[in-house]
């Protein structure tokens, strides 16, 4: 089957949302699948098109950012070409220009599947509140276009205000979460070299911005402190956010545990599975959170988890035990619950396969594969 994937942000971009459409058009391609993604020049240095895992990737260049998109102006005649030439399209959401691939899409009779990854959630503002309504207004009337919604959980299908208009569209299919076993003595000589021997490691990962809550791990640390004084965090991602100023705001608090906080940045490579495993307890505080690649793979590496009990984040805890759920935007409840493991450690660890059991990435393959090839199939027919 051909494929067209439409989504802003495509490798190298880090994101949960990219590197899951990523391994999801490079499984397929993987099987013989003729797949095109068509995405954003992002970065000037990035090549126009070019083949990346058996992926056909076309970069649109751009006229500059509009909130958390990027405006393109050659989309529409692209997208409309490419959309003719395949079999059926998959977007992946949020997306500016959603309503529009919907359009062209009932218009050269191709099945569109919308793969929700989650409700648009801005921050404070009146700009950015004005952006989150006008982004939901388009999402609305794509979903209703869409022939098919595919989100990451049953637990977010069932949660989400967005879903329930179509209910009946919707199809909850993990994403495709995968990491390389850890380097047990990497991960060691990396805590060496960071001067944390000793210490009991808090880590969390991902951008740096509101819907994260990483603020309430901050405001948990005094509480962590005096429970186990030999606590330290450590953060891997990106904090400095174009879209949103989070970060700067967040200063004070960084600045008031400097001590007691260690940033390692971004990291792309296989290091990745070293920083969790260098962890003791990953820390995950979300506001709102679809489905977190990050905790999965802390599990992957040996690492329990701490998460928000709200939709979608809790689903792998949930479904693995590996770790503990505590109540949303309560620093007082996440810093009890990150204590009880790590006092307890042993009582929230499992084995590689058992997480592996659940979050199947080869199953992943398998259902987005049969959903795509069932709505060329009902297309046809």
């Amino acid at each position: 089957m051909r494929v067209l994937t439409i989504l802003t942000f495509y490798h190298p971009h880090w994101t949960g949302l990219s590197t899951f459409a990523r391994r999801i058009a490079e499984g397929l391609a993987a099987r013989g699948h003729d797949i095109t993604v068509l995405t954003t020049q992002h970065e000037p240095g990035l090549r126009r098109r070019e083949t990346v895992g058996g992926v056909e990737v076309v970069r649109l260049p751009t006229a500059g950012r509009l909130s958390r998109g990027m405006v393109a102006p050659s989309f529409p005649v692209v997208a409309a070409r490419l959309i003719e030439r395949s079999d059926v399209v998959q977007i992946h959401t949020p997306l500016m220009e959603c309503l529009l691939v919907a359009g062209l899409c009932r218009w050269k009779r191709r099945p569109l599947l919308m793969t929700h990854q989650g409700d648009l959630v801005m921050p404070a503002g009146l700009a950015n509140q004005i952006v989150e309504r006008v982004g939901t207004g388009l999402l609305t009337a794509t979903e209703r276009l869409a022939d098919r919604i595919s989100t990451h959980s049953p637990d977010y299908a069932r949660h989400s205000r967005f879903l329930q208009r179509e209910v009946q569209k919707v199809v909850p299919i993990y994403p495709p979460v995968d990491i390389p076993e850890p380097d047990r003595q990497a991960a060691g000589a990396w805590r060496r070299e960071l001067g944390l021997e000793g210490k009991k490691i808090v880590g969390f990962a991902g951008r740096f911005v509101e819907e994260k809550g990483f603020d309430f791990l901050l405001r948990a640390t005094p509480a962590l402190l005096d429970a186990e004084p030999s606590v330290h965090l450590v953060y891997a991602g990106d904090h400095r956010i174009a879209y949103e100023r989070f970060y700067e705001r967040c200063v004070p608090l960084i600045e008031a545990h400097r001590r007691d906080l260690t940033f390692v940045g971004l990291i792309r490579d296989r290091r990745l599975a070293d920083f969790y495993a260098l962890c003791d307890v990953f820390a995950l505080p979300s506001r709102t959170d679809c489905f977190a690649a990050v905790q999965v793979e802390a599990m992957l590496c040996g690492t329990p988890v701490v998460a928000s009990d709200i939709p979608g984040a809790r689903e792998p805890v949930r479904e693995t035990g590996m770790g503990v759920l505590v109540r949303p935007r309560d620093p007082a409840a996440l810093a009890a619950g990150l204590i009880e493991v790590l006092r307890e450690p042993a009582r929230y660890t499992k084995e590689r396969a058992t997480v592996r059991a659940v979050f199947d990435p080869d199953k992943s393959i398998d259902e987005y594969e049969r959903l795509l090839e069932s709505l060329i199939a009902r297309g046809q027919g």
